[in-house]
């Protein structure tokens, strides 16, 4: 009997999707055995999972299983990141016989979204019988349609493996070769004053053409307006930039949060807090679209003049921060913003949330340098901790290294407008005055 290999999570998992869109929870265990086996079998496959390999070589059989079985089918629901992996040996190793499967609601990761997927209903995670009769039909007919279509690789290289056309290993290696150009000029405008990073910027767009051929280059291009930013006019060239894009670029959703965050900066906050609205129902919650939503409505609780429209801006900054950071702790955007919110807000409790929060915020950013994944924020965050704590030792040592670290101006406003409202909430006078001059000290500079 010709073989079936299952790639796809085990035991229960969280889908971080909107609870409108679908279940918080899936029970992958009960999926397979509810939903997939019936159908493998009735399409005359043995079915086979990767968890079932017990033995002491159990990546050299997955190895074997992704090359020699018949067909392969991988569930895309959630980001899972040995699924991903072993999609892509299983493309790399045979022509035919991958099938990509998710749940109707779930959205996959950008170059995934561009091959064909069987999509099924999945409107609850433990897998009744009803879900099961309801999912199965849908499996049964998308692995037949699919399962004879090319893998990526020999559609997307004639030849592949052993009759690769040379001239087409020429042209990649001249792209490489102009990617690797591109990327050098963004590093030298990255590496010019301040007040010369937009003008280069604009100019460097010019030179690569609009609209961008790619969306690497894309990316790239509107980071680099982001992090050029040297007053509030320039993120009008950011939200310019990120308009003219074509819509496959557009509509990408890191493309989204980078205009949103655009937008804000701004001074439109409320069609901010539309725009991400709609990305968290379409794409789903991730810390950083939660954190966003949250540093929306901190803008407009500082902005507020009347104590009720503080106070409603305010929870819901709360909210969000608290749904980001209970997706993932190791998320530090969240959970560092929390403190001086519970401070503000001062119910019952609060202190012990705040600092809770302050202790997850650090572990989280010193776990990220530990392992050298920490990004551009990690000290400013430590250096907003130092204040939260009430630490002007630690404080002054974290603002040098901000300084000399050389962040965009934009970012120096946003961390010190956190500062400025966590020396407000430092009640010993000597510490308040010594966390005052690490302020100007920044500003200083």
């Amino acid at each position: 009997m010709p073989s079936c290999f299952m790639i796809m999570p085990y035991g229960r998992k969280p889908t971080q999707a909107d609870a409108k869109l679908g279940p918080a929870e899936i029970d992958f265990n009960a999926l397979w055995d509810r939903g997939y086996v019936p159908v493998i079998k009735e399409l005359g496959y043995e079915p086979v999972r990767a968890d079932q390999d017990t033995g002491a070589l159990i990546v050299g059989q997955m190895l074997e299983r992704l090359y020699f079985a018949d067909l392969v089918l991988a569930d895309m629901t959630i980001p899972n990141g040995n699924v991903y992996y072993e999609v892509g040996i299983r493309h790399a190793a045979q022509k035919t016989g991958c099938v990509l499967l998710a749940a109707d609601w779930s959205k996959q990761l950008f170059d995934v979204v561009q091959m064909r997927t069987v999509r099924y209903p999945l409107p609850e995670g433990n897998i009744s019988d009803d879900t099961a009769a309801g999912l199965r039909p849908r499996i049964k007919e998308g692995i037949v349609s699919l399962r004879d279509g090319l893998s990526p690789m020999p559609q997307s290289i004639p030849g592949y493996p052993e009759d690769v056309d040379p001239t087409k290993a020429t042209t990649t290696k001249e792209q490489l070769a102009e990617l690797a150009a591109f990327q050098t000029k963004v590093r030298e405008v990255r590496a010019a004053p301040h007040t010369e990073r937009m003008q280069r910027a604009q100019a460097l767009i010019a030179s690569e053409g609009t609209p961008p051929a790619t969306y690497p280059i894309a990316l790239a291009l509107l980071l680099l307006l982001r992090d050029s930013v040297d007053k509030t006019t320039d993120w009008n060239n950011v939200l310019d930039f990120a308009a003219g894009l074509p819509n496959k670029f557009k509509d990408v959703p890191e493309i989204q949060e980078i205009r949103e965050f655009a937008a804000a900066y701004a001074g439109n906050n409320l069609q901010a807090i539309a725009a991400l609205e709609t990305l968290i129902r379409t794409a789903g919650p991730t810390p950083e679209r939660l954190g966003l939503m949250g540093g929306r409505y901190k803008r407009l609780a500082r902005a507020a003049t009347l104590a009720v429209d503080k106070r409603q801006a305010q929870a819901k900054a709360i909210e969000y921060y608290e749904q980001g950071m209970q997706i993932d702790l190791n998320a530090y955007y969240c959970s560092s913003n929390l403190p001086r919110l519970y401070r503000a807000r001062a119910r019952a409790g609060d202190e012990e949330r705040a600092q809770t929060a302050l202790r997850l915020t650090i572990a989280a950013c010193e776990r990220a340098r530990r392992l050298q994944v920490g990004d551009e924020w990690t000290r400013q965050t430590l250096l907003a901790a130092a204040f939260d704590l009430g630490d002007p030792d630690k404080a002054d040592e974290l603002a040098d290294a901000v300084i000399d670290e050389g962040p965009a101006a934009w970012k120096i406003d946003s961390v010190l407008g956190d500062l400025e409202a966590s020396v407000t909430q430092v009640t010993d006078a000597a510490k308040r005055a010594r966390l005052s001059a690490v302020i100007d000290k920044i500003k200083a500079a």
